[in-house]
């Protein structure tokens, strides 16, 4: 009976969490400018977006959600790879302190984050727009990507570092040879985490962005949805994006089975 009930809340939660999913990628298959009249089954809202039929707006904001994701996705490998190995060489005490404050950028909502950069950049007289938001991403992708690469680290054999040094490898060759090989994985975990994680997100955008006119995807469908309604070509942009992660997820998945399967 347990086993049962289990089940069914797992199944119930899947429902909820991918119904609405579903139905975006349903309705991307018409035209109907309002979401749940059925016109027909089209293409047409696809061949506009493959073939440029958007608003400069819509293509500005969607260039502006890739770059800014690729960028903090970049920045905050780099950092989080830097930091996951700073912090696997503290021991004791300082390791744990370090691991709590990574954890509480995680759990932080997102809203009292994008206040608080909001407030933080108001004050370092910082403008608002691009950079801004770049940073503030970098700021919460990063601790995502030390998740994913602390895990590798743990994996090492505690002495390997030292051994590539007592073979003759300066302290650069033995961390780009010997170290950054072993955290690989790791690191393109966290780059797609932080990516997906960059084109997500909404409440940290919309208090950074400033009033410059920058607009990222997610921050379009906002003040599109409050003007009255979406622009049809959103359903398969926003089907596009679905599938897009779960190959990524798909990716992640394989590469971390390939990786356990070795050892």
């Amino acid at each position: 009976m347990k086993k049962f009930f289990a089940q069914a809340y797992i199944w119930i939660l899947l429902i909820i969490l991918y119904a609405p999913i579903v139905i975006i990628a349903i309705y991307s298959f018409t035209e109907a400018k309002v979401l749940g009249n059925w016109t027909g089954f089209s293409l047409n809202l696809y061949k506009n977006v493959f073939s440029g039929g958007l608003n400069n707006s819509l293509i500005r904001a969607i260039e502006n959600t890739l770059s800014i994701g690729l960028i903090s996705a970049f920045l905050s490998t780099i950092l989080g790879t830097i930091s996951a190995i700073g912090i696997y060489n503290l021991h004791g005490r300082k390791r744990k302190v370090m691991s709590l404050l990574n954890d509480i950028p995680m759990l932080n909502p997102d809203i009292i984050t994008g206040i608080s950069l909001f407030i933080l950049f108001v004050a370092l007289g910082i403008s608002q727009g691009y950079t801004t938001v770049v940073l503030a991403h970098v700021s919460f992708c990063t601790p995502y990507v030390i998740l994913s690469i602390m895990p590798k680290l743990r994996q090492m054999p505690s002495n390997i570092y030292e051994a590539a040094l007592d073979l003759g490898a300066s302290p650069s060759q033995a961390m780009r040879k010997v170290i950054v090989p072993q955290i690989k994985p790791g690191m393109i975990s966290g780059f797609i985490l932080a990516f997906t994680l960059s084109i997500d997100d909404f409440a940290v955008t919309l208090f950074t962005k400033g009033n410059g006119g920058l607009e990222t995807l997610s921050t379009y469908i906002y003040a599109d949805a409050r003007k009255g309604g979406l622009t049809p070509e959103i359903r398969p942009i926003m089907t596009l994006i679905f599938i897009f992660v779960l190959i990524l997820l798909i990716i992640i998945n394989i590469r971390s089975a390939k990786s356990s399967s070795k050892k």
